[in-house]
């Protein structure tokens, strides 16, 4: 089977006296983002208008996923100081919506729940007009890990199921459907705004994908963002098809009809592309609700 095309889309180059800022604190204080850490097509753009999304926890991710850059194998110990470090940062970025992920540190009793919480903690003492999402894995279906994350209060959870369930065993095989949308249902059922991403051109079809999307938002998903694979080595999943915009856009009218507050949906999207946009948008209703009670 011919490999596909890598899909051909205008980046922002990486450059400017904002990047340079973001460089500058991201290593002064020996910190890891995912824009480095996946090679996001998007750095250029955020860095540029000083956002970044910190990823907790080491660079190094003890699952090894087949659509992931991020490096894989035996993680260094937890460094208890990086959430001070990161609130830090993102008070010096004076961004006003920071976006917190991680790796997977299953080798962990809580997979680093307890860092996800302390990091909001510190960032909301450092800077309280700052919103928070949060990216998180799915700490292995430990309901009291999620919890802990869930009490330190984020303005947004977020999960990725990343693929359709038939290709979860060869393209994630860590890591389960069922899980994945246990965490989005239990985040929804305690009241948080919840968000998921799923990427396109690794074999799923359109059928898949529509359910997929369909079962997302039936466990009250409010935000959906969906994005085009695109091969970051050799050693990761081949490119099965370059998704075309009409496609996309088929996704976004899908997801838009099944009641998502906000839907981003092209071939540069990834989880924390426009984030704080889509958390207004589906803030939008609720704000609402509020005003006419």
């Amino acid at each position: 089977m011919p490999i596909a095309p890598t899909p051909k889309v205008r980046l922002r180059l990486p450059g400017g006296p904002a990047y340079d800022d973001v460089l500058k604190i991201v290593e002064g204080k020996d910190l890891h983002t995912v824009c480095q850490s996946a090679r996001c097509p998007n750095l250029g753009e955020c860095w540029g208008e000083r956002t970044a999304t910190f990823m907790l926890l080491g660079n190094i991710c003890t699952r090894s996923c087949r659509f992931c850059a991020v490096q894989h194998g035996r993680p260094l110990e937890v460094d208890r100081d990086e959430p001070v470090r990161v609130a830090s940062a993102i008070d010096e970025l004076g961004v006003n919506y920071a976006v917190i992920t991680s790796v997977n540190r299953d080798e962990l009793t809580d997979g680093g729940a307890s860092i996800f919480a302390e990091t909001i903690r510190e960032t909301r003492a450092r800077r309280p007009q700052c919103l928070i999402e949060v990216l998180i894995p799915d700490f292995c279906g430990d309901v009291e890990a999620l919890d802990a994350v869930l009490e330190a209060k984020p303005d947004v959870l977020n999960h990725n199921v990343e693929t359709v369930p038939r290709l979860y065993p060869s393209i994630q095989p860590w890591s389960k459907w069922e899980t994945s949308l246990e965490v989005l249902r239990r985040a929804h059922e305690r009241g948080f705004v919840t968000k998921s991403g799923i990427i396109v051109g690794l074999g799923e079809s359109k059928e898949e994908m529509f359910d997929a999307i369909a079962a997302m938002r039936a466990t009250g998903c409010d935000i959906l963002t969906v994005g085009q694979y695109m091969r970051p080595s050799k050693r990761n999943a081949e490119v099965d098809r370059v998704v075309s915009r009409e496609e996309f856009a088929e996704y976004e009218r899908f997801g838009e009809s099944l009641g998502f507050a906000a839907v981003l949906s092209g071939p540069l999207v990834r989880s924390s592309y426009r984030a704080r946009w889509a958390y207004e948008r589906a803030m939008a209703p609720r704000q609402e609700e509020r005003s006419t009670r």
